[in-house]
């Protein structure tokens, strides 16, 4: 599943890409030209003129392109060197961890105190590893993120407008964290809004058929706390 942390970013990314494109889109009548040096934020929000709603999961449009696929996938095989590097160190811990259990008894104090402060260092270490390489592979995450739906965004607001919807909600958080308390199936735009892409983007579908996983940042296994000296 996709961060939280990482999920609120995206949130705010969609909120200002696609408001930004309604603002375009709505900004000036048919046939005039807009001034470039017009600020967007001052240009009021455009509302559709039809009557239906419409609803969109985004995070899964943008992760179900081709091209989201594509991307993630690379991303994926990029972090793999670094994700297993964190697990062996994760696994000499658990091996350093399982030696105090198992010979504290047999260890002198100095021994003892020694193999305790050894593994209280390396746990600290890959603590801040395993932080900085999920912070790296969510930053990346949020960069591909981005990039697709500043391209996906007028695709979005052009085909909610020639297919006549009022307004288009996101259904990438559920409620409570959404206003949008339920919605039918019948009014969901998100594959339609995925194929125009897919079909503009002109990048091909994966070798491997079937729905995408959404993406996440690979994690090594969560270090245990080093075991306190038996007194």
């Amino acid at each position: 599943m996709t961060s939280k942390f990482l999920r609120s970013s995206l949130a705010v990314a969609v909120l200002s890409v696609v408001s930004a494109w309604a603002q375009t889109a709505g900004a000036a009548p048919t046939g005039a030209a807009s001034s470039p040096a017009a600020p967007a934020a001052s240009a009021p929000i455009a509302t559709g003129t039809g009557t239906k709603l419409g609803t969109i999961n985004i995070e899964q449009a943008v992760f179900g392109s081709n091209e989201g696929q594509r991307d993630f996938d690379i991303l994926k095989k990029k972090l793999e060197p670094k994700q297993n590097e964190l697990k062996a160190q994760n696994d000499e811990l658990d091996a350093l961890q399982k030696q105090l259990q198992t010979q504290a008894d047999k260890l002198n104090d100095d021994a003892k105190a020694t193999l305790v402060k050894q593994i209280e260092t390396k746990k600290k270490s890959l603590d801040r590893a395993v932080q900085d390489f999920q912070e790296d592979g969510q930053n990346q995450q949020k960069e591909i993120f981005q990039r697709i739906l500043q391209k996906m965004a007028p695709l979005i607001v052009k085909h909610a407008q020639d297919s006549g919807f009022a307004m288009v909600f996101d259904t990438t958080n559920t409620w409570p964290q959404s206003p949008l308390l339920w919605y039918g199936e019948g009014g969901d735009i998100t594959k339609a809004v995925v194929d125009l892409y897919n079909a503009q983007s002109g990048v091909p579908a994966p070798a491997a058929a079937g729905a995408a996983p959404k993406p996440t940042t690979p994690r090594p296994a969560a270090p245990k706390p080093a075991a306190p000296p038996s007194k």
